[in-house]
């Protein structure tokens, strides 16, 4: 969700949140098992990538490509956690993840077609001009993050280890009340139990504009290179599927204008390819 450089093994591990691969099939075998929908890995309940609804960006995303290709979209459902390649692509249940950090070990990926970053959250009106985790108004300042996500890294650097409140990276409780780990911390800072928080760019946008409580989204463009806070974006195919993976370049290069109006749309920060800059809007035709 998900960069730059290379991404960890922890990042991609809790960005697809998965493990596992399918054992190598001869090349000779077809790229889609089935050929007249596009089947989509995807998690039922992870706004604003993906939902049953259809209504994420990912869903979006993924009707594009279905357009492309003049078929229908067909999703196998499963909520992202340790084994989901292994239990999706793995079993060739489904055919295609939307989203995926580029550089993972786990999937073979097309290229990258958004890049972004992690980001602090903030109420409007409090800490609006901190644009960096080394900022002395942080100091002492409860910030909200996911544990094991590369921010966390960045803050014992800088000092906001003893004040920081992490969360567990899965929501295992039936009852909990918020979808998925980044809406519980944006709850969490609406409802001013936090002072700040620190979450992937994609996440962060869409989920502080559903808060209800006016915030203001920073992607962290100024730190270190080490720990990587930003990250390419590419799709995730099996291994082997060097055909399916071409087809798929073909089309995100076709259809670059339309996916990145979806990602805006979604209020997703994108950054250009390279440095630590925001993408500016493609000029109207």
């Amino acid at each position: 969700m998900a960069g730059s450089g290379s991404v960890s093994t922890a990042f991609c591990a809790l960005l697809l949140i998965s493990a596992g691969a399918r054992p190598a099939l001869s090349q000779s075998l077809p790229d889609l098992v089935t050929t007249d929908v596009l089947r989509v890995c995807g998690d039922p309940g992870n706004m604003p990538f993906s939902q049953r609804k259809e209504d994420g960006f990912e869903n979006k995303i993924a009707a594009i490509v279905a357009d492309e290709l003049k078929v229908k979209v067909r999703y196998y459902w499963l909520t992202q956690g340790p084994g989901f390649v292994r239990n999706t692509l793995g079993t060739g249940l489904c055919d295609l993840i939307i989203g995926s950090a580029a550089g993972g070990e786990l999937v073979q990926h097309t290229n990258p077609y958004y890049r972004s970053s992690y980001s602090l959250v903030v109420r409007s009106g409090e800490l609006d001009d901190v644009t960096r985790l080394d900022d002395p108004k942080l100091k002492g300042k409860a910030i909200g993050v996911i544990g094991g996500t590369p921010p966390v890294n960045r803050m014992g650097e800088v000092g906001l280890i003893a004040s920081m409140k992490a969360y567990a990276p899965y929501q295992l409780d039936p009852a909990r009340k918020y979808q998925t780990v980044s809406a519980e911390v944006i709850g969490d800072l609406a409802e001013k139990k936090i002072d700040a928080a620190i979450l992937w760019g994609p996440a962060a946008g869409w989920l502080a504009k559903q808060s209800g409580v006016a915030m203001k989204v920073v992607p962290l463009l100024q730190e270190p290179d080490r720990p990587a806070l930003t990250f390419r974006i590419a799709m995730g195919v099996r291994m082997e599927e060097n055909d399916w993976k071409r087809s798929l370049n073909t089309i995100l290069r076709k259809r670059r204008a339309d996916i990145e109006k979806v990602l805006r749309d979604y209020d997703v920060p994108l950054l250009e390819d390279e440095g630590n800059k925001l993408l500016e809007p493609a000029a109207a035709p």
